[in-house]
């Protein structure tokens, strides 16, 4: 079968903007340390294109999307992406969708370094995110959207991510933060963002690039990824009204960390409804997910754990509610002579469908949170976790990467 050249264009652009949305989550991040770590938490977003990229190449892929083996791990036909040039997935290449998936794997554990910024050793991390890859990504991912996936096949809806991506980095980024510790002085001395114009460019990117993730997962031009275009913007939307609404009524000022902490959780929340929700549904989910976010990032000073950048508190809670939310509002979209596209949901009369979610969350839940303890364990004992107190206490731009990010 020949691909569809207008499917392959959006699927390719596609792939480019997700790849620009881990740079953005670098600057993102970047901004909310202090001016003595921007560089390092830099380094845990870009440093993630390379190591996964690799890991992707050799055997990622094949573990996520691989013939299935029971239903639970993809076998190792198309290890080095073996017997895949000159194919086709649907009606684009299948080294396109390779692609595609790559900046999705990518992201991911990119995410989780929100938990433990400002204070893991590099080693460490560079372990972490190549065990986390392989063993949690790999696997939950082919659960879930593997048409062998033993979830997949339970029929469990995550148009692109909510449970794969985010829930697992959320509660991962949790664990991590128990473990690792928290920063020095922490909560005593609240380290505060050293450049938010930084974080707010960050968090314009990101909604630039989101459209790439959330629309591109349709793998095709038509009107599946209009649906999810428009539903990922009206996430975005609700998100950041829903934070500020509520952060205003909180705290007596509407921010702009609140603003850029909104939408980054609407986009969140709307990542696995996208394809498969009304407009006005999209926008609810949005406004649901800033509500529940900012009480999410609230919880860390109520239970006195140190998520750094909010890495629990945005994508952990917002991949849950918007997955729970998938299964309230989905609604099977039918387009033309396409097969039909997702299932019904509680509100039009799916009651299983929700069911279907929950289980889904709290496996992928408890798998994330129990093989990162295990890798953090293991790591620990090897090579270490954190930095010295003195690196700390100096910054890890200089005294593990012998640099400033700002001269003078």
């Amino acid at each position: 079968m020949r691909p569809d050249t207008g499917d392959t264009a959006w699927l390719l652009v596609s792939t480019a903007l997700v790849l620009l949305m881990t740079p953005a989550l670098a600057l993102f991040y970047g901004g909310l340390v202090r001016r003595k770590n921007v560089l390092s938490t830099i380094m845990h977003s870009m440093t993630a294109i390379p190591i996964v990229t690799t890991l992707w190449l050799v055997v990622g892929y094949t573990m996520a999307f691989g013939p299935s083996i029971g239903g639970f791990i993809g076998g190792l036909d198309h290890a080095m992406l073996a017997g895949l040039e000159g194919q086709t997935r649907g009606t684009v290449p299948a080294l396109a969708f390779v692609a595609f998936q790559a900046m999705f794997a990518v992201i991911t554990p990119a995410l989780i370094s929100g938990g433990f910024a400002e204070r893991m050793r590099f080693t460490a991390y560079v372990a972490f995110i190549a065990g986390w890859s392989l063993l949690v990504y790999g696997p939950v991912a082919h659960w879930v959207w593997a048409e062998g996936g033993w979830l997949f096949k339970l029929g469990a809806l995550d148009f692109a991510g909510g449970t794969v991506i985010h829930i697992t980095a959320g509660v991962s980024a949790l664990v991590c933060a128990l473990m690792v510790g928290k920063r020095l002085k922490y909560p005593h001395e609240r380290p505060l963002p050293h450049n938010l114009t930084m974080t707010m460019t960050g968090a314009g990117l990101l909604w630039f690039g989101w459209f790439g993730f959330n629309a591109g997962s349709a793998l095709s031009s038509g009107h599946l990824a209009a649906v999810a275009f428009m539903n990922t913007h009206l996430g975005a939307a609700g998100g950041a009204l829903g934070w500020v609404i509520i952060e205003w009524r909180h705290g007596g000022k509407p921010t702009a960390l609140g603003v850029a902490s909104g939408l980054v959780a609407g986009l969140v929340a709307i990542t696995p409804a996208a394809g498969f929700v009304a407009p006005w549904a999209a926008l609810v989910i949005g406004l649901a997910a800033g509500l529940a976010c900012f009480f999410g990032v609230l919880a860390k000073y109520r239970f006195g754990y140190d998520d750094s950048l909010d890495a629990f508190g945005v994508h952990g809670v917002g991949g849950l509610v918007g997955a729970l939310l998938t299964g309230v509002f989905a609604e099977t979209k039918r387009f033309g002579e396409d097969p039909p596209i997702g299932a019904d949901g509680l509100l039009k009369g799916g009651v299983s469908q929700l069911g279907v979610q929950l289980l889904a969350c709290g496996v992928a839940a408890a798998y994330a949170a129990a093989v990162t303890w295990l890798l953090l364990k293991v790591i620990g004992k090897l090579i270490g976790l954190r930095a010295t107190e003195a690196e700390e206490r100096e910054g890890l731009d200089t005294s593990v990467h012998g640099e400033q990010g700002y001269a003078g």
